[in-house]
């Protein structure tokens, strides 16, 4: 087994003594750069603070550049506790501000990974690389083809061939070009610029020789991606021209978690010995409380298990993610607040106290499980522990404090809105259809404010726990009750978890209407192929954020390539259209006539409002939709994949 330590010492020595010069990794914090327009909160790659000298500034440490950066990303919050997504992550990077180009940088990520001395000693039968294949008048990487195809022979027997336009592995396939949305990198809308070349490690290869579609393999995790080299060759500018730089740059990133995850044949990254201790605490916390129900609160009342709720592993890997986040974050200088890098802190805090007292963990946990975090990193970075501990101290035990009455409250209001759904429900019941847990409904901002003002819940962790039984709150009125009580600005609350976006309100009104368009062409798209005895495709989740929509529906398998187009296809020819979105009520005995409904209908009162986009999509909701198809931009689906048995889920994006 390699440790972090051992990876970390590895690469740095490696490159160092290719003449790199070994430099600190820079704070979470980024340094403030006045000309932006909007303050980034913290860093998210290993890049980002040798901005400047990508740009063309002299680095006081020279051109060739090594480190070992401490990351935050949030973005990908949803997806944490799987195999492979963390928000506190460390990036090993070497750089070459114009001192080398494709072929050493090639031939030492080559190097690296296989050499079983000085570097990782990984099976090169096992590489597969993508390069870029072209687009936008810039030609193909045919130079990174041939270093590859030479590497490849030379230096492990290995005859390397290209992918074609179908980008399938077979036989001696392992160069695979990509397009510019996989292989081609860009800060921004301007500045340098190039493709790169990625590698990727086949981890199941006892199971048979690789064959497939490239995507294919990544999404069912049978290659993983553990090295990237990004070639800044061009300048692009402001008027969309790609300009030659004369001295061409070399950027180069190793997630170090991902790294150990291949390296020692995990199955996850959470055995790495970075975060497996602090799992291993979390345990003994856990095993320690006598449990006498989990579905319930201290006291009297019950409360409903979410239908949706993840099991306790995964609760289990999203405690140790955020704290430790947590703890790197307060260590840089954010204390949890109310806004900003501080409101981020205590968010990760709160969702990780509340997937803890589920687990039955019912008193003041952070500070001690901060120690073990401490004790891995003793080697590699400064804490300033009493500092930390007295933040987690102060932010658990103000939240803790109101955590079961707000819970109760919260599930009150779900409750309220799915009468259905009895107290102390396990999931899934004997009887599914007697729990109606599919609809799309909108809390009352009031309740949801309340939650937030007494409670000390923020929007997010309320949308989480809501989302579960596919409710959702209006957040444009949300935020207007905000504004009425001046506590919390938009930005905080609803923005700045998720990148800063201002019009989260508005952006979730148009996913929200995108969801009705996408579940229709579901239906008419995959009507036909459904297997004797299923009734028709019917919405099974939903969770919507100002970023992206994920949507989950009844389906047996795997879509292909061509249905996943012509749902793509279908629903922006009905946004194309322009329809305008209708909303009429009317009694519920003759919407159930022409609206087909996903849920329980039981749950809504004897008028209800039905919403019409022309005949394509009629649906009983809550709202709120746009006024019309046309202001919804372009649909894209960026992912779909398994959610659970019989179960698929896409995820989608309006551009």
């Amino acid at each position: 087994m390699i440790t972090a330590d051992e990876l970390r010492g590895k690469y740095l020595e490696f490159f160092k003594s290719k003449g790199h010069a070994i430099i600190p990794s820079a704070s979470l914090i980024p340094e403030k750069d006045e000309s932006a327009n909007q303050e980034t909160l913290f860093i998210t790659a290993g890049m980002q603070p040798l901005i400047p000298y990508l740009l063309g500034k002299k680095h006081p440490a020279g051109d060739r550049l090594v480190d070992v950066q401490k990351c935050i990303r949030t973005k990908d919050i949803d997806e944490v506790g799987d195999n492979r997504h963390l928000t506190f992550f460390e990036m090993l990077g070497n750089w070459s501000l114009g001192s080398y180009f494709k072929e050493d940088a090639i031939n030492w990520s080559f190097e690296f990974l296989t050499d079983k001395k000085e570097g990782l000693g990984l099976d090169p039968n096992r590489l597969y690389v993508t390069v870029f294949k072209g687009e936008d008048g810039i030609p193909r990487d045919e130079i990174s083809i041939e270093i590859w195809k030479k590497i490849f022979l030379d230096k492990a027997r290995i005859k390397a061939e290209v992918a074609g336009e179908d980008e399938i592995i077979k036989d001696n396939i392992r160069i695979i070009p990509l397009g510019k949305d996989d292989n081609f990198w860009i800060a921004g809308d301007a500045g340098p610029c190039g493709g790169d070349t990625e590698m990727f490690y086949d981890v199941n290869p006892e199971i048979g020789k690789l064959n497939g579609k490239f995507s294919d393999l990544v999404d069912t995790f049978r290659i993983i991606e553990i090295w990237n080299d990004v070639f800044m060759e061009f300048n692009k500018t402001e008027d969309g021209k790609y300009q030659k730089l004369e001295k061409p740059i070399v950027d180069t990133g190793m997630g170090l978690e991902r790294t150990l995850k291949v390296v020692n044949n995990f199955d996850d990254i959470f055995q790495t010995d970075v975060l497996e201790p602090i799992i291993g605490k979390i345990e003994k916390m856990v095993s320690s409380v006598s449990i006498k129900k989990l579905d319930k609160l201290s006291g009297d009342d019950e409360y409903i298990v979410p239908p949706f709720d993840k099991p306790s592993v995964i609760a289990k890997r999203i405690i140790a993610d955020h704290i430790k986040a947590a703890v790197f974050i307060i260590n840089d200088g954010a204390i949890p607040s109310k806004k900003g890098r501080g409101y981020v802190a205590r968010r990760l805090i709160r969702r990780a106290i509340v997937k803890a007292h589920k687990l039955g963990i019912k008193y003041n946990f952070t500070a001690d499980l901060a120690e073990s975090i401490f004790e891995i990193y003793k080697n590699i970075y400064d804490f300033n522990i009493i500092t930390i501990k007295e933040d987690l101290e102060n932010e658990e035990s103000s939240f803790r404090s109101r955590l079961e009455k707000g819970l109760r409250e919260l599930y009150k209001i779900i409750k309220k809105y799915d009468q259905n759904i009895k107290p102390a429900v396990r999931w899934p019941p004997k009887d599914i259809k007697k729990v109606s847990a599919y609809t799309i409904n909108a809390i009352t901002p009031k309740e949801a404010f309340n939650l937030y003002q007494t409670y000390g819940f923020p929007l997010e962790l309320i949308n989480e726990e809501l989302a579960q039984f596919a409710l959702f709150i209006d957040e444009k009125e949300f935020n207007e009750e905000f504004k009425k009580h001046q506590e919390l600005s938009r930005t905080a609350s609803a923005g700045m978890f998720k990148g800063g976006l201002a019009d989260s309100g508005e952006m979730s009104i148009k996913y929200h209407t995108a969801t009705h368009l996408l579940l229709a062409a579901l239906r008419e798209i995959l009507g036909s192929d459904l297997p004797a005895g299923q009734a028709g495709i019917y919405q099974k989740g939903s969770n919507i954020t100002a970023e992206r929509l994920r949507f989950d529906f009844n389906y047996p398998q795997k879509l292909t390539e061509e249905q996943i187009k012509k749902v793509e296809d279908l629903v922006n020819e009905k946004i194309q259209e322009k329809i305008p979105v209708e909303m009429i009520e009317m009694p519920k005995t003759e919407a159930l006539k022409i609206a087909k409904v996903s849920f329980d209908p039981a749950k809504y009162g004897d008028v209800v409002k039905v919403y019409k986009i022309g005949n394509f999509s009629i649906e009983l909701c809550g709202g709120p939709h746009v006024k019309n198809t046309g202001e919804l931009g372009h649909f894209k689906i960026q992912k779909e994949e398994s959610s659970s048995a019989g179960v698929r889920r896409i995820k989608a994006v309006l551009e």
